[in-house]
């Protein structure tokens, strides 16, 4: 294993270990109470339950449908605004200023209203999901474009390439990095938009689960739900960023 290695992926489990190790250590002292701050053995021991339960992997499966589908729209309606937006002067001016108002609104307050809207199923989830990470990629993908260099632009224009050929070639590549940088927090910012709609109301789902088990006082339970949510939001992030090695490389090529 490379220092390089150790650095990103052993030094963040270590402090992970340490902290588990003080937590369980301050549980078995008896400083934490074991029914509102259950210990780390306990918390495996319940996930052991849970992953057994049917219920509990339909729920994995409903929220990770409401992520990804809000995740691709909301994040591919970003990718085109923010590229309109960017290119066109005309554009900009007249939408961006609304972009960022809408940046700035607490987006989870719009949950109830998605909710009367568009029901208790599948379709709240998915159009909150999509609202919540559509932004980080306009603003992002408008950043990007707005940091591309204007003296390679010049040369491209003097090299006599079109508009097009200057926005495949020049613009996409050097806003790419910029862009997915927006993409990255917009997926995790999906997976917090589908718990916040379940939470306000659905039938189905992590976000359901997690509160029937606190209705129950299966904190234990709850625990491992919400780490278990972390893994997840971590696998996505991990996924990303591969996916974003291997199209800025391409870009750059």
């Amino acid at each position: 294993m490379t220092f390089s290695l150790w650095y990103r992926i052993g030094l963040p489990v270590l402090v992970a270990v340490v902290l588990v190790a003080i937590w369980q250590f301050l549980s078995v002292a008896g400083v934490l109470n074991p029914v509102t701050f259950p210990s780390p053995f306990e918390i495996a021991r319940a996930f052991g339950t849970l992953v057994t339960r049917g219920y509990f992997w339909d729920a994995t499966w409903i929220t990770l449908s409401e992520t990804l589908f809000g995740f691709i729209i909301g994040a591919s309606l970003g990718l085109v605004i923010g590229a309109l937006t960017g290119t066109f002067r005309t554009f900009r001016t007249a939408f961006y200023p609304w972009v960022v108002a809408f940046q700035n609104t607490p987006r989870v307050a719009l949950a109830p209203i998605f909710l009367t809207w568009f029901g208790f199923g599948i379709t709240s989830k998915i159009v909150m999901a999509a609202v919540i990470c559509f932004f980080p990629v306009v603003i992002n993908t408008v950043a990007g474009i707005a940091g591309v260099d204007e003296n390679a632009k010049t040369l491209f224009r003097t090299l006599g390439a079109s508009k097009t050929q200057t926005f495949f070639r020049l613009t996409l590549p050097g806003a790419s990095a910029v862009a997915f940088a927006g993409i990255k927090t917009a997926l995790t910012l999906a997976l917090l938009g589908a718990i916040v709609g379940e939470f306000v109301g659905a039938s189905e789902g992590l976000g359901v689960l997690i509160k029937e088990l606190n209705f129950q006082l299966e904190v234990a339970m709850g625990f491992a739900v919400v780490l278990f949510l972390a893994g997840i939001g971590l696998a996505l992030y991990g996924l990303i960023e591969l996916v974003e090695k291997r199209l800025i490389t391409w870009a750059r090529d």
